[in-house]
């Protein structure tokens, strides 16, 4: 059975449990990291050096990055439809995988640990206020692309969807003041019908 290592509250554990309950595959869970540890000890490591959550195993292939789990699952369980078959489609959608983690991710920290995470005595309001006009500012990149099509991956869900989806959920229900994005407000509005959409990455903020 696939194993996926991790915690629930995590943005990139839910990407791999999100891309699991899509794909339909049976799987188990193991906590990880943050309050659980785990990810420090010597058997850990020696499956991830990163040390860090998600991990996954299935059926002997032992994986780490977030994206590149969702990717594996989908390829695996899901060909031609999460994992589209069109190399175009496919690197449609792909393209907005890594611009989340290498654009949008970085800022959204320090809006997520700055105003969840951290004391309201500790915080350091400039530097959420930066950061919130930031992520702002990036999402009228999606906004644009979700005005013409339903999803990130076009006209149907696929792979290219669960990164940014999976962070996007705390962007809309954290305490924030937000600018007016309503194609990515529509698109949410979508993921939000998707049972394994509530199940793996709707949980609670912390």
């Amino acid at each position: 059975m696939l194993k996926i290592w991790g915690r629930k509250n995590s943005s990139n554990v839910r990407k791999a449990i999100w891309a699991a309950e899509e794909v339909g595959v049976a799987y188990e869970t193991i906590d990880a990291g943050g309050a659980f540890g785990l990810v420090n000890e010597q058997e850990y490591r020696a499956l991830n050096p990163n040390g860090l959550v998600p991990m996954i195993e299935d059926d002997g292939l032992v994986l780490w990055e977030s994206n590149a789990i969702v990717r594996y699952l989908a390829a695996r369980y899901a060909a031609g439809s999460l994992y589209p078959e069109d190399p175009a489609e496919r690197a449609r959608g792909d393209k907005w995988m890594d611009w989340t983690t290498s654009a949008f991710a970085p800022v959204f920290r320090d809006v997520f640990w700055g105003t969840l995470r951290t004391p309201a005595a500790e915080r350091n309001e400039a530097l959420i206020d930066t950061a919130l006009t930031r992520c702002g500012q990036l999402l009228e990149m999606p906004e644009r692309a979700l005005a013409g099509q339903p999803y990130l991956s076009g006209k149907r869900l696929a792979m290219g969807d669960i990164p940014l989806g999976s962070f996007i959920y705390a962007w809309f229900e954290m305490p924030i003041e937000r600018p007016d994005l309503p194609a990515l407000a529509a698109w949410y509005a979508r993921l939000q019908e998707r049972p394994a959409y509530c199940k793996a990455v709707m949980t609670a903020l912390t």
